[in-house]
This record gives C-alpha cells, sequence and structure tokens, in this order.
C-alpha cells in the first residue's frame, strides 16, 4: 500500500474512537448527576409519577446496562427522543443543524477574506507600523469575547447606521417562503437560489453579515498571525532568494513560491479552529437570534434536558472528526511530507 493511502486509511479509522470517546464522556458526564428525566421534570412531577416515568424509560437500570444500549441505538442512528417536547433528537438535529452549518461556513469566508491578506500583507511590511498594526489587530479578534463584538457591531450598523438587520436568519416573510419549499436543504441561501427571488436573497444574505463577521473575525485573527509567521519563514528561504535571483517579481513571489510552502500549518490549524467556531456558535447564536444547534443546546441545558445535550454533542463530534480528516487529506495532497 502506497503512502498515500496508508495515510488516508489511519486518518479516516481514528474518526471512529474518537467520536467513541467523547460520546462516551457526555454520556457518563449526562448521567454522573442522575437521570434526565429526574433531572428534567424533577419538582413538576409526584414522586409516583416520577419514579414510573424513571422506570418505563429504564433509568433505574444499572449504568453500564444503559451504555451498552445507547451505544446500539447510536448505531442505528437513534439518538432517542428529547425529554422537554417529545421529538426524535435526529429531526432535531437535520432541523437545526443546517442552520449551525450555513454560520459557520459563512464564519470560514470571512476568517479566508480577512485572516489570509492581512497575513500576506504583515509579512511583506514586516517590522513596520503597519505590520504592528495588523498584529494589535489580530489579538483583539482573537481575544474579543463573540458575544461581545456581536453587541459593538449590532450597535454600530444596527442601531447608528440603521443598514443590518440585528437578528435572526431572515424576515418572518422569508422564513415562511423558504421553509415551504418542496425538498427545502434548510440552508437559507441555497434556498433562495432556487427560489430565485434577489429579495429573498438580499434578505438572507443581510441577516447573515453580523454573526458571520462576529464569528469570523474571531478566526481572522488567528489565520492572521498565522500566515504572518509562516510567509515571513518561507520568505526568507534559500529557493525564494534563488528565484528572486532570476528575476521573478515580487507579487509571484509572494503569492505562489512563499504562500503555496506557508498554507500547510493554516490548513492543518483549519480543523482545530471548526470546533473553536462550532464553539463560538452557541454564544453567537444566543447573541444574533440565530435559530441553530448552538442557541438550542442553550435551551435544551437550560431545561436539563439530556438526551437531546447528548444527541447535538455527539453530531457536534462527528463533524469535528469529519473536518480533521479531510483537513489531513488536503494538507497531504499539498506537502506529500505530511504523510511521512
Amino acid at each position: 500500500m502506497s503512502g498515500l493511502w496508508r495515510y488516508v486509511l489511519v486518518r479516516f479509522l481514528l474518526i471512529i474512537p474518537t467520536v467513541f470517546i467523547l460520546v462516551t464522556m457526555v454520556f457518563i458526564f449526562m448521567r454522573g448527576i442522575g437521570d434526565p428525566i429526574t433531572a428534567a421534570l424533577g419538582g413538576q412531577l409526584t414522586p409516583a409519577q416520577l419514579a414510573e416515568r424513571v422506570h418505563s424509560a429504564g433509568y433505574d437500570r444499572p449504568v453500564l446496562e444503559q451504555y451498552i444500549e445507547y451505544l446500539g441505538q447510536v448505531l442505528r442512528g437513534d439518538f432517542g427522543r428529547t425529554l422537554t417536547d417529545n421529538r426524535p433528537v435526529t429531526e432535531v438535529l437535520l432541523h437545526y443543524g443546517t442552520a449551525t452549518l450555513e454560520l459557520v461556513c459563512y464564519s470560514l469566508i470571512v476568517a479566508f477574506l480577512v485572516g489570509i491578506p492581512l497575513g500576506i500583507l504583515a509579512a511583506k511590511v514586516r517590522d513596520r507600523w503597519g505590520d504592528a498594526t495588523l498584529r494589535i489587530f489580530a489579538v483583539l479578534m482573537y481575544a474579543t469575547p463573540v458575544f461581545f463584538l456581536g453587541l459593538v457591531l449590532k450597535l454600530i450598523f444596527t442601531v447608528w447606521l440603521g443598514v443590518l438587520p440585528a437578528s435572526g436568519r431572515a424576515n418572518p416573510r422569508t422564513v415562511i417562503a423558504l421553509d415551504r419549499l418542496d425538498g427545502s436543504s434548510g440552508i437559507y441561501l441555497i434556498d433562495a437560489l432556487r427560489v430565485g427571488n434577489p429579495a429573498y436573497l438580499q434578505d438572507v444574505l443581510s441577516h447573515a453579515v453580523l454573526p458571520a463577521a462576529a464569528l469570523g473575525l474571531l478566526t481572522a485573527g488567528i489565520f492572521l498571525r498565522l500566515v504572518r509567521t509562516n510567509m515571513i519563514s518561507t520568505l526568507s528561504t534559500d529557493y525564494v532568494d534563488a528565484a528572486r535571483s532570476r528575476g521573478v517579481g515580487e507579487y509571484r513571489l509572494t503569492t505562489v513560491h512563499a504562500f503555496r510552502p506557508a498554507l500547510v500549518p493554516i490548513i492543518t490549524v483549519i480543523g482545530l479552529q471548526v470546533a473553536l467556531l462550532l464553539g463560538g456558535a452557541i454564544l453567537t447564536e444566543t447573541t444574533f437570534e440565530w435559530n441553530g444547534l448552538g442557541s438550542q443546546l442553550t435551551l435544551y441545558l437550560a431545561k436539563r434536558d439530556f438526551v437531546a445535550v447528548q444527541g447535538i454533542v455527539a453530531l457536534l463530534a462527528v463533524i469535528v472528526a469529519v473536518t480533521n480528516f479531510i483537513v489531513d487529506l488536503v494538507a497531504a495532497a499539498i506537502d506529500p511530507r505530511v504523510r511521512y
């Protein structure tokens, strides 16, 4: 087996223990504070009614037996039903997961468009006032809590300037039209393009600007510093000096000869940043009333609906593991040395 395919196989197989460990940890932590029915409905039912509900759900059985049964359900794609509204957890994941996916994609686009060009620029003006300004900007973006940045953006662009909406994924009229669309994907941008109504598309994009900027600038600060550091390193290598001596222009040196080797560490970090974005999506969705998995996770935690929490966290674990697998493949395709 070639080095590349062996690398792909090993990275793919690592998804299984990663997801297994995370699902197990969530199950243990949730059960460590009692059964989910008592946690969610305690005080709302009489002791006899509560005991009957606990027994019928099987939460009075040994924890190991419950764990084995839970793993079997997960392998079949069955995450149970929520305790608060009695909905299948898979339905919750499908309905709200697309909203979170859309927000994360928007945020990554913002991070790429802001972080990478500014990182290249900072490397080109190294140790000058422009470099210092960009580095301060990167630190501020990374250190600022996403909910605080979101409130600042709302204050500027909604309250003061009045040019962007403050909350939601779209206006109620647009939401109703897109949700009623046959074969709706749940991703409003795609559905608005399918409808072909420019007003719907403009509405969806205008609502996405502020939450995407708040979450994306957090990651843009990381990309900026990482690109700057790696670009400085590659610009000082012998092969770049040799290309410069042959008369290669500075623009080509920067964008081709230096940028591609500097791209490998950036791609590797993307997998880690997806986990950061998913975590930040919880606060972002709450700040901007973006009805996705993050806001639902907050709601279910407040109601102590541990069945729903387990399902949402398990899905997030799968997303992070698969994203890291894809990132590893892209890094190996760019730099063959990665797989050795």
